[in-house]
């Protein structure tokens, strides 16, 4: 068994470029297997970010097309089972001899099953849990190894006429009419993955450099970029109906309970659009801090780049200016990039050769790139010659620098009130970073820590000051230069993905008029 299973690998040096030089190796003997394994270990223990042992294992046993089986040694130097067993859907129950394909549901990976195995209700389908051994398939077959069925388990049975997703190719604006089920499919399962990983790779880029991850409210009476447009939150509805029928049966409420009522109603509170403010509390004290959590807009836009919910990643550092800001914003780009094509790389190329086939050159191209920075003046220059730029983010790295692109030195009437004013007095110290297929993916800027210069621009822009002396006082009771970016979570995975619509790469949408689930 041992050397059936060998003879279905080799180590192959595209599996992790730039990380370990592996041979094209075949072992005939699980003696020889052991040596090369310890060897092998020892080398990868060098590897940085390190990989812990489950990780370890994962590239280990690696196949040419990127499966890989975990697990199947509980250590290495251990013997391979003899037997694997997969907790899975099948996916077509053909007939009482044979399964045609297995999907592990842990991987965008199939398995072509053979026969060996016979369920009593032939006509369902299952979901089930199947147990046999790995085989290498017959010369010329498609697949690289076959899974042999010795026993199959139901453990839940569906009604085939009544399933609500027909057995054809499914678009995903049809599945996002079935949110609860379209996690089933191997397009948004691999998206799922794909979403863990950078979640995972997002905390360990800051915590690999000494940011200390903190929790921002999410429910605030500051509006972060100035817009507006932000959901109220109230408890003002559900009050006037118990106070409908507490009229009914009691009588009028006194002076002081409408006093009461007039004063809650002045206190309003929002959902968040951001947790910048709050997170240059903690950055103020201790130097280096982000957070990762959900926030809002009340847009009422059906695009396909508006979500009302979605994710935001956003540290804050003190000390650094925007030069030193745009440095750790291309360093974590770069990360997210190599972390997939490390560690995801066999939902990539599934995403590669499903949705948009540039997907797997697009991230290898950032993750190698020297992302170009160019001041926003610099920028309007190149686009002067354009008739027509609708989208000016694709023309810069798509077509001018063929590269991700900082723009930064913005105008200040058009960034928000934070934003450190430059010396000429005319633009501020804010930056995006643009990529190709998506454009903007993070936004930030050096913050105005200077007192009056940052409580004049409030007044400026017709903000009221009181909700923001908390705000204000971070500058008067002791300051120092600081800076921060927010990244678009969803934006980014759009980027890896290829996906069109931003509504089909978080798992439950909310936009308006769908809240579902």
């Amino acid at each position: 068994m041992v050397e059936d299973f060998m003879n279905c690998f080799k180590f192959n040096t595209e599996i992790i470029p730039d990380r370990l030089s592996l041979i094209n190796i075949q072992k005939k003997s699980f003696e020889s297997f052991q040596e090369y394994a310890r060897r092998w270990r020892s080398e990868a223990k060098k590897v940085q970010p390190p990989m812990d042992e489950s990780e370890l294992m994962k590239y280990f046993i690696r196949s040419q097309k990127g499966v890989y089986f975990e697990k199947t040694m509980s250590t290495l130097g251990q013997k391979f089972a003899d037997c694997v067993k997969m907790g899975n859907f099948i996916e077509e129950a053909i007939n009482s001899r044979k399964i045609k394909s297995a999907n592990n549901s842990s991987k965008s990976t199939q398995l072509e099953s053979i026969e060996g195995a016979k369920e009593e209700n032939e006509e369902e389908i299952f979901r089930i849990g199947t147990y046999g051994d790995l085989q290498v398939p017959p010369e010329g077959a498609k697949q690289k190894i076959e899974f042999r069925v010795k026993k199959v388990l139901s453990v839940g049975t569906v009604d085939a006429a009544k399933y609500p997703l027909p057995k054809t190719k499914l678009t995903l604006e049809l599945l996002r009419d079935f949110v609860h089920f379209r996690s089933r499919t191997n397009t948004i399962s691999a998206i799922a993955r794909i979403r863990s990983a950078l979640a995972y790779a997002t905390h360990t880029f800051f915590q690999n450099h000494g940011f200390l991850y903190i929790h921002t409210p999410i429910i605030t009476t500051s509006d972060c970029e100035g817009a507006g447009e932000m959901f109220q939150v109230t408890s003002l509805l559900s009050e006037a109906e118990k106070l409908e029928k507490e009229l009914k049966e009691n009588p009028a409420p006194s002076e002081a309970d409408i006093n009461a009522a007039e004063q809650l109603a002045k206190e309003k509170v929002f959902l968040t659009v951001s947790g910048q403010l709050q997170g240059e509390t903690y950055a103020c004290a201790l130097s280096k801090v982000y957070t990762f959590g959900p926030t809002f807009r009340a847009e009422k836009s059906h695009t396909s780049r508006h979500l009302a919910e979605f994710w935001m990643v956003e540290p804050e550092i003190a000390f650094v200016d925007i030069q030193e800001n745009m440095n750790y914003a291309e360093a974590y780009v770069k990360f997210l990039c190599q972390w997939l094509l490390y560690r995801c790389l066999d939902d990539v190329e599934f995403i590669t050769n499903s949705i948009d086939n540039n997907a797997l050159s697009r991230l290898r191209m950032v993750a190698s790139s020297n992302f170009q920075r160019i001041t926003y003046t610099d920028t309007i220059k190149i686009l002067e010659g354009a008739a027509k730029v609708k989208k000016f983010e694709n023309k810069l790295t798509e077509e001018h620098f063929k590269a991700p692109v900082i723009v930064y030195n913005y105008p200040k009437g058009i960034k928000a009130f934070y934003m450190k004013v430059n010396e000429d007095k005319k633009t501020v110290a804010a930056m995006d970073l643009l990529v190709p297929k998506v454009g903007e993916l993070i936004g930030g800027s050096q913050r105005e820590e200077d007192y009056e210069v940052l409580r004049s621009r409030m007044l400026d822009l017709g903000l009221p000051l009181e909700p923001y002396e908390w705000y204000l006082d971070l500058r008067r009771h002791g300051t120092v230069k600081h800076c921060g970016f927010g990244l678009g979570f969803e934006r980014m995975i759009l980027f890896a993905t290829g996906i069109e619509n931003i509504w089909d790469v978080i798992p439950f949408p909310r936009y308006p008029d769908r809240a579902d689930l």
